[in-house]
């Protein structure tokens, strides 16, 4: 039996792109069969400068939908914390996976920080940097030294991820490879995520299995099918 996780949803509470709340998406992934979801909600100026309250507060109102769906779904799925993270001056997202709400609320303001100097924060604190989309369109090439690896399948069927490219350039230089729906909309599906021989039920474990590399990439939907992609393992 393979069990299917998604590494990069939005939910419509803190992300101003999201437009489905976090039951709602717990309920969608459910049905299509998925036994885990990393909530990925954008941790960026816009939405962390323009809360209000302390940095406690702030962090109330970023967890919230974290909470909300682990209490939604119960035992139906197992819901993880995640990040996708910007970093002042650029449009570059990087999806952050062994986050924990502890890490967040001890650590204000990391979107001000430089990508360098958050990576070796996430790596003293056991997380991984995993740069998302990195060849859409506006996106800058990074050090990838300053990677643990690249989204080399974004599902979204809104943007032209290039993602064949993306996986040409992880193999490259040797990064973990990642999927992900990239879910936003109603009138999406779970396009993307990962299949495990196991379930996936917290952020230490997704740490773990991603840097196994044992476990197959799920590639499905209109960008897969445009650019002939099917689901692949994730060694090279």
């Amino acid at each position: 039996m393979q069990f299917k996780t998604e590494l990069h949803a939005h939910t419509s509470e803190v992300s101003p792109c999201g437009h489905v709340t976090a039951p709602e998406v717990a309920e969608r992934f459910i049905a299509e069969g998925y036994s885990s979801l990393v909530i990925t909600n954008h941790y960026c100026d816009y939405v962390i400068d323009n809360l209000k309250g302390s940095w406690q507060e702030k962090m109330d109102y970023y967890v919230y939908p974290y909470h909300l769906m682990k209490e939604y779904a119960g035992d139906r799925l197992n819901v993880i914390l995640g990040c996708e993270l910007r970093f002042e001056g650029s449009i570059n997202d990087y999806l952050i996976y062994g986050i924990t709400e502890e890490f967040l609320r001890a650590n204000p303001d990391l979107h001000k920080m430089s990508l360098r100097t958050f990576a070796d924060l996430a790596h003293e604190n056991g997380m991984l940097v995993v740069q998302a989309h990195p060849f859409r369109n506006g996106i800058t090439i990074v050090n990838p030294a300053l990677l643990d690896g690249m989204e080399t399948f974004n599902g979204t069927p809104s943007y032209d991820g290039r993602n064949p490219v993306a996986d040409a350039w992880a193999q490259q230089y040797g990064l973990i490879r990642t999927s992900g729906s990239d879910f936003h909309n109603p009138d999406q599906r779970g396009y993307g995520g990962i299949l495990t021989s196991a379930a996936i039920r917290t952020g230490e474990e997704l740490v773990s299995v991603l840097k196994s590399g044992n476990y197959t990439l799920h590639c499905e939907g209109p960008a897969a099918e445009r650019e002939g992609i099917t689901d692949y393992p994730a060694k090279y």
